[in-house]
């Protein structure tokens, strides 16, 4: 049974756990939180998030802290403590060798190793269990981990910068800059909290970006860089393949092509990801998320282009929007945001929910999750 704190003590588990998100994949982004009385008042004596790399998990973490301190205590963990042997020891009988008296968790893991597991094991040992506290809430954090082991691929982000009426460039093409530096420094903060960035082919060869955050002391929580290429248009002079073996870059493409260009990719550390062809004959997106699932991104920042957000949205393969968007209004003559779409109907179209809406300067955001 819950108790009137325990909101309270999960929500901060919760915001633990975000530190974690872009940089410890393919686990997942947990927070944990022990709390004791201490003069007849609840206390954190010991806090811990998931580690980059995935290792040290947060209970780990958080008893470390605690140490003594953790026995007869409550531990609060955004997803349901492991059960099996990893690389580590389980983290539910970690709790239970450091006297933890009682554990609420967020949710259950849905891996199949622990899968309720975990609570269980702490049942079984005494330990009072609490479950489905915050669970929406962790769930929406750990979204991309729950698709990699529902779906096998990870949770796609749409990232669109336009105008007010929907444009990203005007009609030859200009589209730096539509919004302000706020927005921008924003977009950067979405690099840093993703496993991976991805643009089309055509944006990749027009605006021959780096794809990398440029934040002051998050330069390192650059993500990999993947361009969607199915016939290997990608310039090798480009500023992603000339810096690909300091910040990874993968490149999805059809299988075959030019051997020759192929291993001059290589050379350069490109790493080449061949997807079959889907019935139109371009790349199967689907197949294309789930490679990149295999290599251990959970979540997907798109950046662009229009033809790839199309190609995307068409597949309901796009759980969630981040839309800046200025008050400049550029007209019907500029580059749509997202390409046709072929809807025939308004009932068909996808929907999506508003989650958050926010103001940056002129400029604001909007976040948006799909509707189920």
């Amino acid at each position: 049974m819950s108790r009137p704190d325990d909101t309270q003590f999960m929500k901060m588990a919760l915001m633990l756990a975000e530190r974690g998100l872009g940089q410890v994949a393919p686990n997942p982004a947990v927070g944990c939180v022990i709390v004791r009385e201490v003069g007849g008042m609840p206390r954190v004596v010991g806090r811990g998030w998931t580690q980059d790399g995935g290792r040290p998990h947060a209970e780990t973490e958080a008893l470390g802290r605690a140490c003594a301190l953790a026995r007869g205590a409550t531990a609060y963990v955004s997803l349901e403590p492991c059960a099996h042997q990893g690389k580590t020891g389980p983290c539910a009988q970690a709790l239970i060798d450091a006297g933890v008296a009682r554990v609420v968790g967020a949710v259950s893991d849905p891996n199949p190793l622990v899968a309720g597991r975990g609570f269980a094991m702490l049942e079984a040992a005494g330990v009072a269990v609490t479950e489905n506290v915050c669970g929406d809430e962790a769930r929406h954090l750990n979204a991309g981990f729950f698709l990699t082991m529902s779906e096998e691929r990870p949770l796609v982000t749409l990232k669109i910068a336009s105008s007010l009426d929907g444009r990203s460039a005007t009609h030859d093409g200009q589209s730096q800059w539509i919004t302000g530096e706020r927005a921008r420094n924003r977009g950067h903060l979405l690099r840093a909290t993703h496993d991976a960035i991805m643009v089309g082919s055509a944006t990749a060869v027009v605006d021959d970006p780096q794809l990398t955050c440029r934040l002051p002391g998050l330069g390192g929580r650059s993500p990999v860089r993947i361009v969607a290429d199915g016939r290997l248009r990608l310039p090798l002079t480009s500023k992603l393949v000339r810096d690909a073996r300091k910040t990874p870059v993968w490149v999805l493409t059809l299988p075959g092509g030019d051997d020759a260009r192929r291993k001059a990719f290589e050379d350069c550390g490109v790493i080449l990801i061949d997807v079959a062809p889907g019935d139109d004959g371009l790349m199967n997106m689907r197949a294309a998320l789930e490679k990149i699932a295999g290599r251990g991104v959970t979540r997907l920042l798109v950046e662009g282009g229009a033809r790839l957000a199309a190609s995307l949205m068409r597949s309901r393969l796009v759980d969630r929007i981040e839309w800046f968007q200025s008050p400049k209004v550029i007209g019907g003559d500029g580059y749509p945001a997202i390409a046709g779409l072929g809807v025939k109907h308004v009932d068909n179209a996808p929907v999506f929910a508003l989650r958050e809406l926010i103001s940056l300067g002129e400029d604001s955001l909007a976040s948006y999750v799909l509707r189920s």
